[in-house]
Parts: structure tokens; sequence; C-alpha cells
């Protein structure tokens, strides 16, 4: 088997399917895109690594400070997206921007944590500087109806979501280890 990577990786994100809330009725935290002339649709809080950031969960971390003003509890790697990247499509499916010129495969890492605090006014960063549309901070329901009720992007998550929100609330579990 070769180690060669068939498509390079050319962006990687981290992504918080983020839970607040009691076990027995949790909610999920999403943030509202709503871009002039376009329909709104719904993503996960996150981003895109950054030069400075050492690892995907410190980009996370860094990524719900600048998106929220939050901090999050029990990180854990839930799902793994790997999308065509390329400059003819700069703007992913998910709205995250594109690096120009790149040719490959964007990889979106998603992990479920739990919310420890939120600041809304502690919000900084290009979203919040200089804003392109509006950035609403949601919660819907963890069911598979609250889901459903935003149409959350990716596909990709939104299936997986919808075929595990049992296996995703399990993950943050006092016995997972």
């Amino acid at each position: 088997m070769s180690c060669m990577t068939e498509r390079p990786v050319v962006k990687r994100t981290a992504r918080a399917i983020l839970l607040e809330g009691d076990t027995a009725a949790p909610r999920m935290i999403l943030i509202k895109r709503t871009k002039p002339g376009e329909a709104p649709y719904w993503i996960t809080p996150g981003g895109g690594m950054e030069p400075e950031d050492a690892t995907v969960v410190e980009a996370l971390h860094r990524e719900m400070d600048e998106e929220l003003g939050a901090k999050v509890t029990d990180v854990v790697p839930a799902f793994v997206d790997t999308v065509p990247h390329t400059a003819e499509d700069p703007a992913g499916a998910d709205g995250t921007e594109g690096a120009e010129g790149a040719v490959g495969v964007k990889v979106q890492h998603f992990f479920v944590c739990r919310l420890a605090s939120m600041d809304l006014s502690r919000r900084h960063g290009p979203e919040v500087d200089e804003p392109c549309g509006e950035y609403d901070v949601v919660r819907v329901p963890f069911t598979r109806e609250g889901i459903a009720s935003v149409g959350v992007v990716p596909p990709s998550l939104r299936a997986y979501l919808d075929a595990n929100i049992e296996g995703v609330l399990a993950l943050l579990a006092d016995d997972l280890g």
C-alpha cells in the first residue's frame, strides 16, 4: 500500500457539533448565515486552520473564541468530511473561503463538544470585524427534527447527524473513557 496521498489536502477546518444543556434535552448551537441575495443556511461554528494553530483542536478552540466568545470542553472527534477544493470553487458548499489557486481536497474535522461558557460580546475576528452578511447564533433541539428544521450544511454532516444522534451523545458519555 502506498503512502502517497492521491489528492493533496489543501485546507483543513475544525468545526464544533456544539451541545449545551442537559443530556435529556440538549440543544445544538449553530450559526445562521445570511448573505445578501442568497437563501440563509446553517453551519456549525468553526473554520480553517491558521499558521499559528499547532493542532486542529487548537484551531477549534480559537474559532470558538472568535465566533462565539465561547469556551468548550469534552472535545471528541466525531466525523470527518473530505470534499474537493479547487480554485474554480473558492467558496465551499459550507460557505467557507477557499485557498486561491489551490487544487485538492478540504478535510473538515467535526468534534462533538460541550459549551462551557459563551459571551457573544467577546466575538472577534473576520466574521465580526468585516462581516459578509449576517452571522446569527441560534439554538436548535439536538434531535433529528431539530436538525432537519434548519437544513444544516454540509449535507454530509446533516446525514451523519440524522443517522447518529444517539451515537454523538454517547461520545460525551461519562463512561467513554
